[in-house]
C-alpha cells in the first residue's frame, strides 16, 4: 500500500502499540504519539549527522517553542503505525520547523499530525542564540517544500 504522505520522502519508523501505550479508555494514550515524535524526531537528526553528543559538545541545540498535536482517529493494541517527519523550514538564523504523521499501515488513514517549531538555544543557559553554522548547513539541506508550494 502506498502511503499518503503530506510532505515528499518522509523521514519514518515502523512500530506496534502495546498494551503500555493505551489509556483507560482503551485507546493510544495521547502521551504515547509525544514520544513517538520525539524519538522519530532524534532519529532522523542522528541520520542527518547531528546527535544529542553533538549538540552537548557545542553547547546548542534546538528547543520546542510550540507543540501542536492534531489526532484524527483512535489507535488501539496491536495496530502497525508508521510515523514519518520531515523539516519545512530552517531560517538560518534562529528557527525550524518539523512536521509528523502518523499512519495506521493497515489502511493508510492518518491518525495523528504534528508541528513544532524550535528554536535555538545555548544548552548551559538556555538562553535564544542563532543557529550554529553545523546546524544551519545540516538541516537546511533537509528542508523539504510542501507538494502545493
Amino acid at each position: 500500500m502506498s502511503i499518503p504522505w503530506d510532505y515528499p520522502t518522509p523521514f519514518t519508523r515502523e512500530f506496534t502499540v502495546t498494551k503500555n501505550d493505551i489509556d483507560g479508555l482503551g485507546h493510544t494514550n495521547n502521551a504515547s504519539y509525544v514520544i513517538w515524535c520525539e524519538q522519530c524526531a532524534w532519529q532522523h537528526s542522528e541520520s542527518l549527522g547531528l546527535s544529542v553528543t553533538d549538540y552537548q559538545e557545542l553547547d546548542r541545540g534546538v528547543a520546542i517553542r510550540q507543540a501542536e498535536y492534531n489526532y484524527c482517529l483512535p489507535t488501539f493494541t496491536g495496530d502497525k503505525l508508521v510515523i514519518g517527519t520531515w523539516l519545512v523550514d530552517c531560517d538560518g538564523r534562529l528557527r525550524l520547523e518539523r512536521r509528523f504523521q502518523i499512519v495506521r499501515s493497515g489502511d493508510g488513514a492518518t491518525v495523528m499530525r504534528g508541528r513544532w517549531n524550535l528554536v535555538s538555544v545555548v544548552l548551559s543557559t538556555g538562553k535564544t542564540t542563532r543557529l550554529p553554522d553545523r546546524f544551519i548547513a545540516t538541516y537546511s539541506s533537509a528542508v523539504v517544500q510542501s507538494p502545493t508550494d
